[in-house]
């Protein structure tokens, strides 16, 4: 098997160890980046909803600017929302501040039953900058 090319933000590397899966793979050009939630620095959830998805857009652009990308990037988003119904309107008003402007990438939206204690997961899928 060949060795994965993997990219993990700086100060939390121990944590994906402790969980044991990578923050972002890249392959073939493109950058494969796990759901991110809002987690602490600990790895616990934020409690209130709008800064949980903040936090974990923060924690997403910190994995795209370790592999030299901005979401300018993204050409695939996946969300994952428990109770999207309650959880829409208050995460999906905060998706501007990070997503930037059209044209968008594509998104699937799921609902969920369980995130491991969070309400809101992205991930995504990004076209590596040319070297």
């Amino acid at each position: 098997m060949t060795q994965r090319d993997v990219v993990f933000p700086p100060w939390r590397q121990a944590l994906y160890e402790r969980n044991r899966y990578s923050a972002a793979v890249k392959s073939n050009g493109f950058l494969f980046v796990s759901g991110q939630v809002g987690s602490r620095e600990d790895g616990s959830p934020e409690p209130d909803l709008e800064a949980q998805v903040r936090l974990a857009f923060d924690n997403l652009n910190a994995i795209l600017k370790a592999a030299g990308c901005t979401f300018d990037d993204v050409v695939d988003v996946t969300v994952f929302m428990v109770n999207p119904e309650s959880v829409f309107e208050t995460a999906w008003k905060v998706v501007p501040e990070y997503w930037g402007n059209a044209p968008h990438p594509t998104l699937t939206a799921v609902g969920v039953t369980w995130l491991y204690g969070f309400q809101f997961e992205i991930k995504v899928i990004a076209k590596l900058p040319q070297s």
